[in-house]
């Protein structure tokens, strides 16, 4: 990555995590200067000089960047570690706010019959899936089922979340590769893991134009999320399915029953 990108980079990681455009350039700026003046900073990141004043007030105000009242002012920005910290420190409390706001909100009761019939959802991108798949692992009571397609979807984060369920809940993971069942045997030592025979699995006996399988995971046979993954972009996404008779469910089952070696408590329906 050019330096010029990684400035851009950089700008734009600090603007998603809450600073403006010119706070975010004169940071960056500031970072990459021992310390600097609003004309000398001005210049180095075509940011206004009369709104480099704006920006740095802001930023002194948030802990990122120092100020020498000498004359003309000189800015500096904290040490690399401690904005890191700060950023962090900052955006976790956010998070806790809008989960407390979230909470104390009342809730809207959906009518009886509509929410009956609310029994399949759609989820897009790695992370919602990887948390949406970790929420309703860590409730199982009886077994967790998680045949792997893809192995990009065998993160550290999945591998320690694995590791850590229920003891008392059978873990099986399966795969159509022999690399990957290796893995899992060798970092996730608690699970059962195999060679499916889902052909759909198999790279080779899938279309190229169409999407390959990332992860289908079934939990206690009532809880379902089966993901795809776009062979051109990389994108996840996925389907989650609640309920013992859902149809969804009982394909899935089924499908499992004839993929899973013998050693499995599935059974089919």
């Amino acid at each position: 990555m050019t330096s010029d990108a990684t400035h851009e980079e950089a700008v734009s990681l600090l603007q998603e995590l809450g600073l403006k455009e010119y706070e975010a350039k004169c940071f960056v700026g500031l970072s990459r200067m021992s310390s600097g003046t609003a004309k000398g900073l001005s210049e180095v990141t075509d940011v206004p000089r009369t709104r480099v004043y704006d920006a740095v007030r802001i930023l002194e105000a948030k802990g990122l960047v120092e100020v020498q009242h000498s004359s003309p002012q000189q800015f500096r920005a904290v040490p690399l570690s401690e904005a890191t910290e700060t950023l962090r420190d900052q955006y976790e409390e956010r998070i806790e706010r809008l989960q407390s706001a979230l909470r104390e909100m009342g809730r809207i009761e959906a009518d009886n019959d509509e929410a009956e019939l609310q029994e399949v959802w759609s989820l897009s991108g790695s992370d919602a899936i990887e948390n949406r798949a970790a929420a309703i692992s860590a409730d199982a009571t009886d077994e967790v089922v998680l045949v792997i397609g893809s192995e990009a979807v065998l993160t550290e984060p999945l591998i320690k979340q694995l590791n850590s369920l229920n003891p008392n809940a059978d873990l099986i993971v399966g795969t159509g590769s022999a690399s990957i069942r290796d893995r899992v045997e060798q970092e996730i030592p608690r699970a059962t893991a195999f060679l499916s025979e889902l052909d759909w699995l198999h790279s080779e006996m899938i279309p190229e134009e169409d999407a390959a399988v990332g992860r289908l995971l079934l939990v206690d046979r009532s809880t379902m999320l089966v993901s795809s993954i776009n062979p051109q972009t990389g994108d996840e996404q996925a389907i989650f399915a609640t309920g013992l008779r859902n149809g969804l469910i009982v394909i899935a089952r089924r499908l499992l029953s004839q993929g899973v070696v013998e050693m499995t408590p599935l059974e089919q329906d």
